[in-house]
């Protein structure tokens, strides 16, 4: 059996309003009151025993069209309620995900500090000995284990453009001069942040053989404070897909 217009106007009510909902509300609200106006009018008729029958048929006729008809506006304010609705959680997941998506983005390009389990390493270099190029072969060890944020001596976000040179004997690390001991700060996964710094015939061992050393220590949290300055391109442009 259908359900009633009223009981459907009441489950409409019921309903906690969204962003979306509130046009709907009002207007569910208004047909709800004149649907109510019509039934307290024919209500107080009271008795129809002295009407001709057939002042009676037209009456329930045209009670029968009226439900009728608020029925089928109830449908299509539901319909449109629903389409609100939809269309409301479409758009909020889209800036949830947009959201997620610039936050990775953020972290990857260095513009903003980042927290997490990670690693310590520690290079000593009592010779100065160890070279810029030795530095680097450390970072992309820990770049290809995985590592999500660089920083090194508390002053130096390591990004994908980040350059390591050498002037007068000392490491240059995107124009800033560091200087032992080299304090690399990683965030990901420690246990395998730190068997990539300490497998055999790599960085450790490499540094080991120019007179310095490594310490690794695995953290459960990491602070990378340290933040990247990005220049906006000078030729390329974003294409549309």
């Amino acid at each position: 059996m259908p359900e009633p217009a009223r009981s459907r106007l009441a489950r409409a009510f019921v309903a906690r309003p969204g962003r979306g909902q509130l046009v709907v509300a009002v207007l569910l609200a208004s047909l709800g009151f004149a649907a109510a106006l019509q039934i307290r009018l024919t209500n107080t008729d009271g008795d129809f025993s002295g009407q001709r029958r057939q002042d009676l048929v037209a009456l329930l006729d045209s009670l029968s069209s009226a439900t009728d008809r608020t029925e089928s506006r109830i449908d299509e304010l539901e319909e449109a309620r629903d389409k609100l609705l939809t269309s409301s959680q479409r758009r909020q997941a889209a800036l949830e995900q947009g959201r997620s998506e610039l936050d990775v983005l953020a972290i990857l390009s260095g513009t903003v500090a980042a927290t997490g389990p990670g690693i310590t390493v520690t290079v000593t270099d009592p010779d100065g000995s160890v070279l810029a190029a030795s530095m680097l072969n450390g970072i992309e060890e820990l770049r290809d284990a995985g590592a999500e944020a660089i920083e090194v001596n508390d002053q130096v976000r390591v990004v994908a453009s980040t350059s390591f040179t050498e002037v007068a004997d000392q490491i240059v690390v995107d124009d800033v001069t560091l200087l032992p001991p080299y304090v690399i700060d990683a965030i990901g996964s420690p246990q395998t942040l730190s068997e990539a710094m300490v497998f055999p015939g790599g960085f450790s061992d490499e540094v080991e053989e120019l007179g310095g050393a490594v310490g690794v220590e695995q953290l459960d949290v990491v602070r990378v404070d340290s933040l990247h300055e990005v220049e906006e391109p000078e030729y390329s442009q974003p294409t549309d897909r």
